[in-house]
């Protein structure tokens, strides 16, 4: 899987778990921050993207410094997720 088809399956993970039924995957740019005002997540709604990165892609964020790194927006997930990816290959 090419970048574009994983931010692209990213984004439709993050409808799916979060709930954001209203939204479409090209509603969600892939430099837009977040949280805060852009999609407005929380605190709670960071929980479950790490579940969903564990569950969907077998990667475990246990320091939440580390995931404030990783969540920031859907690219920074994305190579993330390939860097990971990278290391356990």
């Amino acid at each position: 899987m090419d970048k574009e088809e994983l931010k692209t399956e990213l984004k439709n993970h993050i409808i799916k778990y979060l709930n954001l039924l209203d939204l479409t995957p090209e509603d969600i740019k892939d430099d837009e921050v977040l949280f805060g005002e852009n999609l407005g997540l929380d605190s709670i709604d960071s929980i479950e993207l790490i579940v969903m990165l564990e569950r969907e892609y077998k990667i475990k964020i246990k320091d939440p410094k580390e995931g404030r790194k990783v969540l920031i927006d859907v690219n920074h997930i994305a190579d993330y997720i390939i860097s990971e990816n990278e290391k356990s290959a």
